[in-house]
């Protein structure tokens, strides 16, 4: 969320925003509406203060056809009230409702475009694999070794259903206890959040209300959450830091949920795009300057990178474009492997930082040194998505015989070289 002040001062800075980021979101009206809640806040204090005035007055007159005029009066001023009351709350409630749509400010670097086929390439790594066979899709080569089952997984759990097994099942949590290693080297404390989150924590996150078709709401008014950022910034919520506290820096496991209702007919298949599945996510909160958000975005991004590097997979770094931003993103970075049966790169990470966006809504704050209480920055990323992983790796690792080499830093949680 903006500061309203903020967007009072730069209306064509939010004009600007939300044209780059494709929202639909008119400043102007929010600040007519800001307009009218003020007037009216202040003719519900005035009224207030009449009530109140009267109130005194009538205690103290002893005539008592005077004391029952002054009630009557004081009635009719009460039932005004009421009104002015009720007029106020509605105009707050569409007040917060267009707040929570405002867009953050994107940072200058961020490219122009509608969708993800504008992002602009940054960086490539590795040499992609020149196979001497028809290389197979991870769908065929784990179905042909019985590592995972798609039909008996839409039997039981519905559209984009699955069952990992056998060695699958082993190479999923061989995969987590790496990253896990090596996020805590990195100096990330550890942490296994819930999935079942308050409407408040995605409010908060902004997840809702834009996102409000990719999320499962419980029965009883919980959400399933589709990444460990939206607990962790809950976790948080209303308290206030020292400086000398921050940054802080957490790795989260969590088991995740995503409705992918705006990918039908997308990635039908496989292990690309589905509605169940975990992730290791990073999250950083820091003190409220932009070139310490940005130093913490190059590092959490540099962290997928390099737990990429060490499981030797060919990737790149694409800059987000405007139209491929959220709404409280300020500049985010997608890591993209490398998939050999569909000869593309395909997005397994994102890091974003907010500046005070999140924080705002969360009311998380810190004293600075001279004493002012400011909302932290809040930054997250994606360090390991399983079972999407597994595409690159068992497509990138596959042999001649159908069987897959083990990456050699997963080994030693596997316990084999070869899953054959």
């Amino acid at each position: 969320m903006l500061d309203i002040k903020f967007i009072r001062e730069n209306p064509d800075l939010v004009k600007e925003a939300a044209r780059k980021k494709r929202v639909d979101f008119d400043a102007q009206k929010l600040l007519d509406i800001d307009d009218n809640r003020l007037a009216l806040l202040r003719e519900v204090e005035e009224m207030r203060a009449r009530q109140n005035a009267a109130s005194e007055r009538i205690a103290k007159t002893e005539n008592v056809e005077e004391r029952e005029k002054a009630i009557m009066k004081m009635r009719r001023l009460k039932e005004d009230l009421t009104e002015k009351e009720k007029e106020l709350k509605k105009t707050e409630s569409k007040w917060r409702d267009l707040m929570l749509m405002a867009p953050n400010i994107p940072d200058p670097s961020v490219p122009e475009g509608k969708s993800d086929a504008d992002n602009v390439e940054v960086r490539k790594w590795g040499e992609i694999r020149q196979f001497d066979f028809e290389p197979k899709s991870h769908i065929e080569i784990m179905e042909n070794l019985g590592l995972a089952d798609f039909e008996r997984g839409a039997k039981v759990s519905g559209f984009r259903g699955y069952f990992l097994r056998g060695d699958a099942a082993l190479l999923n949590f061989a995969i987590l206890q790496f990253t896990m290693q090596k996020m805590i080297e990195a100096g990330f404390e550890p942490f296994i959040a819930p999935s079942l989150v308050r409407e408040e924590s995605f409010l908060g996150t902004g997840w809702l209300p834009q996102g409000k078709d990719e999320v499962y709401k419980t029965q009883d008014d919980l959400y399933l959450s589709g990444t460990a950022e939206v607990p962790m910034m809950g976790f948080h919520k209303d308290e206030i830091f020292k400086e000398e506290d921050l940054p802080k820096t957490y790795i989260a496991f969590s088991p995740c949920f995503r409705r992918e209702a705006g990918s039908y007919g997308k990635d039908t298949k496989g292990l690309v795009r589905v509605h169940e599945f975990y992730k290791l996510e990073q999250i950083v909160l820091c003190e409220a300057d932009h070139q310490e958000s940005v130093k913490w975005h190059e590092e959490i991004n540099r962290n997928v990178e390099n737990l990429m590097q060490a499981l030797k997979i060919p990737y790149r770094v694409v800059a987000n474009c405007g139209g491929d931003l959220g709404l409280g993103q300020v500049k985010k970075y997608d890591v993209e492997l490398w998939v050999p049966a569909e000869n593309k790169y395909r997005e397994i990470s994102s890091a974003s930082y907010f500046h005070d966006f999140q924080t705002r809504r969360l009311n998380i704050r810190y004293r600075d040194k001279e004493n002012k209480l400011r909302f932290v920055h809040s930054l997250n990323s994606t360090a390991m998505p399983t079972p999407r992983i597994m595409v690159s790796i068992i497509e990138n690792y596959q042999q001649k015989d159908g069987s897959i080499i083990v990456p050699e830093v997963l080994r030693k949680y596997l316990g084999k070289d070869i899953i054959s």
